[in-house]
């Protein structure tokens, strides 16, 4: 009886544990299935022997502006999906929430930002979001081609929506993917995520 109740009491535990933390460095990432913003589904799996980002994003807040209107955002879309790495920005605004988007809306948005990462994840049930208790936005994850989260936290060391702090910024995203795709560890696994909240629907 007392193994019983030690048992029950260790997976509530762990499944606490999971709820508030989710996925954490050198562990699997969760398996996802998504449509994007052009009607195409998307699953994790499918991109398991390559680099991937997830980006958390809300296009009215002002922590994700200050990277999409200086360019920075686009630029290391550009410079890693080049390189072979998939980009996924995921948009877990609830609807009637900040953030919220139309798939026209956002392919409008990517258009007028001309940003190009490999697809936009409509996510307005916050399942994607829950499963890597996606924080802010933004909010990044970078997953190893094993399919292994080896980075999650901040896109840099300069949490303000000042565009001139990005010329002097430690950009942690960078320096995660030019680690591990040299075959490097991580030297900054984790850091505390800066942004917006993300607008989930509870």
């Amino acid at each position: 009886m007392k193994r019983t109740f030690l048992f029950l009491a260790v997976v509530v535990c762990l499944l606490i544990a999971s709820a508030l933390f989710g996925v954490r460095i050198g562990e699997a990432a969760p398996d996802f299935n998504a449509v994007d913003s052009r009607g195409s589904t998307h699953r994790l799996l499918d991109s398991k022997g390559r680099f991937v980002v997830l980006e958390w994003h809300n296009q009215g807040c002002p922590y994700t502006q200050k990277h999409y209107q200086s360019g920075n955002m686009q630029r290391l879309q550009k410079e890693w999906t080049a390189r072979g790495v998939v980009w996924y920005t995921v948009i877990s605004s609830a609807q009637g929430q900040q953030g919220f988007v139309t798939a026209q809306q956002e392919n409008d948005y990517l258009q007028r930002m001309s940003a190009s990462p490999t697809a936009a994840l409509l996510d307005p049930t916050g399942q994607i979001g829950h499963l890597y208790t996606a924080k802010t936005t933004p909010h990044m994850f970078v997953i190893n081609p094993a399919g292994v989260l080896v980075y999650e936290g901040a896109i840099d060391d300069k949490p303000t929506t000042d565009q001139s702090d990005i010329v002097t910024a430690k950009n942690f995203v960078s320096l995660a993917l030019q680690e591990a795709t040299s075959g490097k560890p991580v030297s900054i696994p984790t850091s505390r995520p800066y942004g917006c909240s993300v607008k989930y629907a509870n």
